[in-house]
């Protein structure tokens, strides 16, 4: 057993709360394998006390979605002077931002959909106008900054465009619309190691017929089945791997991170989104990817704390 006091911190009030809860049970039960003490913290306005009352080493945010995953929890801790897992403030905020990122994706001369943002102030029947003319009515909506496919709309036809707009406005004061591509639903996760960053095996995400990888289909056991390696070749696969340490390296992210990709064909893969904290969950992708490389969970979870207690150091 070894010393430091590491303290999990989890939950909150974001719309993936519940996802961060099952995955600090995870990191949890792991950690306890190689740490004797451990310590999980809500995210709430006691946060502050509790951290000052407990003194910890390090900090691992299993936070998914805002505020946790969008750089707000990294600059608490980074004033705190409390060393912690993942990306520091500015990767974190530009990750979770799906409009921001794809600038820094663009600049990396990374492959991304044809898109339009729409901010709550704007008329939505000229929006829906606009996106259109620009887009065409074969689209996907998409709250700026949340995670899981939380609040995200397919839309296949203008009737549904607007009615689509309104609901994700729940979720977000900016939309990012989208050229909706069909193909494989691709994921490939990035660990940073002493060796430098190393790319998992790809990942297919297979949904049953006519859905695709929502909330739902992410979170329950059986709805989705993954097929590591994925079945594409050699020369499409390596090209995923280098897009996802570019992404990585582009969003200035640390310790890890998992880009999603769609692949219309065997030619093109369009980078959709890079995840700063993946989930930690029974059925999540990372831990599976991290795996394939050498890392079992308990290994995984233990490198993460082992690199940030560096930083302190």
């Amino acid at each position: 057993m070894t010393a430091p006091c590491i303290v999990i911190v989890c939950g909150g009030e974001s719309a993936e709360a519940e996802v961060s809860r099952r995955s600090a049970q995870g990191v949890t039960r792991a950690l306890a394998q190689n740490f004797d003490q451990i310590h999980t913290l809500e995210l709430d306005r006691h946060l502050a006390h509790n951290l000052t009352r407990l003194a910890p080493d390090v900090v691992f945010p299993v936070l998914h979605g805002p505020p946790g995953e969008d750089g707000t929890v990294q600059g608490f801790l980074e004033i705190l002077q409390i060393p912690y897992v993942g990306s520091g403030v500015h990767a974190s905020a530009t990750g979770m931002d799906k409009v921001l990122s794809k600038h820094c994706f663009r600049d990396s001369e990374l492959d991304v959909a044809r898109q339009m943002v729409v901010h709550r102030s704007d008329s939505i029947p000229a929006a829906v106008s606009d996106i259109l003319e620009q887009l065409g009515d074969y689209i996907v909506v998409k709250p700026a900054r949340q995670g899981s496919a939380i609040g995200v709309f397919r839309v296949d036809n203008a009737n549904q465009l607007h009615a689509a707009i309104t609901a994700a406005f729940d979720y977000d004061t900016t939309l990012l619309v989208e050229q909706r591509i069909d193909g494989r639903e691709i994921t490939v996760g990035v660990l940073e190691t002493d060796e430098g960053l190393e790319a998992f095996p790809v990942i297919e995400v297979r949904t049953p017929e006519n859905t695709w990888y929502d909330y739902e289909h992410r979170y329950t056991a059986g709805l989705s089945q993954h097929v590591m390696p994925a079945e594409l070749d050699a020369e499409q696969t390596d090209r995923l791997q280098w897009a996802a340490i570019a992404a990585h390296t582009a969003l200035g992210c640390r310790d890890l991170s998992r880009a999603d990709f769609v692949v219309p064909n065997r030619a093109t893969e369009i980078l959709l989104e890079v995840n700063t904290l993946p989930g930690m969950t029974p059925t999540s992708l990372y831990p599976e990817g991290a795996a394939a490389i050498g890392y079992p969970f308990e290994k995984l979870v233990q490198h993460l704390i082992e690199r940030a207690l560096r930083r302190k150091q």
